[in-house]
């Protein structure tokens, strides 16, 4: 074990004398992670819904579903995928080819099954961050929607990103779990953007006394603030659009929950809530690569 991991160490210097100089992207993508505290809460059809809505305003998206072996992204799609990332990790299928087209142009990997954890994909994960790399260029965002909860091995994952959403629900324990999350992540890396967006609200005021409720303790504890992306009711469309494997900004266009995503992704795509973000080079694939392998 010790000789793989000097070996796949030595590759990733190889990689970063040869890489980590170059502009990686013209069009300053971005890289987000988009996670809860528990699952349940809609994550992954939030993940789908806001990436089709990027994409349909004019973003380059690429959508990965990283809860490795229970994905269900394409399921969500009324799709069976070609390939997935298992593919890659263990069949020796290209990078290009596990790339699936979705809706509006969006691309998408989904995430299969057979592949327990983050461990079993170690072996390759020095190739898998130069074929990464090297289609970034294609992409404005760059979506990971990861699996309930966090473990060490995804942590690395979120912990290169350029911004994580949050998503929660205004149950008592949805909250609990979104904070202790956020505790997680702060504590190891304090200056991520947490954009929040509270899922399934009864009214604007559930919604809203749940975004208070999280601000009072993350201010508190964690001495710092979130970035309110935005609420999303209870629609009995959302529902409905999943049992017919619809992304429900096809299923009704004119739904509560569509005009509330639409909100959503024109609030993040814009960026009109918060201070300018500096663009940095080489930020998710370097980041990944340090936390991954010089631990």
């Amino acid at each position: 074990m010790t000789d793989q991991a000097a070996i796949l160490r030595e590759k990733i210097l190889q990689l970063n004398k040869s890489k980590d100089k170059e502009i990686i992207s013209h069009r300053n993508n971005r890289t987000l992670a988009i996670i809860s505290g528990k699952g349940g809460v809609g994550k992954s059809n939030f993940s789908l819904n806001f990436a089709l809505t990027l994409q349909k305003n004019g973003f380059k998206t690429l959508l990965l579903d990283m809860d490795i072996g229970m994905g269900n992204i394409d399921i969500l799609l009324g799709k069976k995928s070609s390939y997935t990332i298992v593919d890659y990790f263990k069949n020796n299928i290209s990078f290009k080819e596990i790339i699936m087209k979705g809706p509006e142009g969006l691309d998408y990997i989904a995430g299969g099954s057979g592949l327990t954890d983050f461990v079993e994909m170690k072996s390759k994960l020095a190739l898998f961050f130069q074929h990464f790399q090297e289609c970034l260029n294609n992409y404005d965002y760059i979506l990971f929607d990861m699996g309930a909860g966090i473990s060490e091995d995804s942590l690395q994952f979120i912990l290169s990103v350029d911004d994580i959403i949050v998503l929660t629900t205004p149950e008592p324990t949805s909250i609990t779990d979104a904070y202790a999350a956020m505790k997680f992540i702060h504590l190891r890396k304090s200056d991520i953007p947490f954009y929040l967006v509270v899922n399934r609200t009864m009214t604007d005021k559930d919604g809203f006394d749940t975004i208070q409720k999280i601000q009072q303790v993350v201010n508190r504890f964690l001495q710092r603030d979130l970035i309110h992306l935005g609420l999303i009711p209870d629609d009995p469309n959302v529902p409905q659009a999943v049992r017919s494997q619809i992304p429900f900004i096809f299923f009704n266009e004119k739904s509560e929950a569509t005009k509330s995503l639409k909100k959503i992704a024109d609030r993040y795509g814009k960026q009109q809530f918060t201070e300018p973000i500096m663009k940095e080079k080489n930020r998710f694939v370097s980041k990944l690569k340090r936390f991954l392998f010089e631990r």
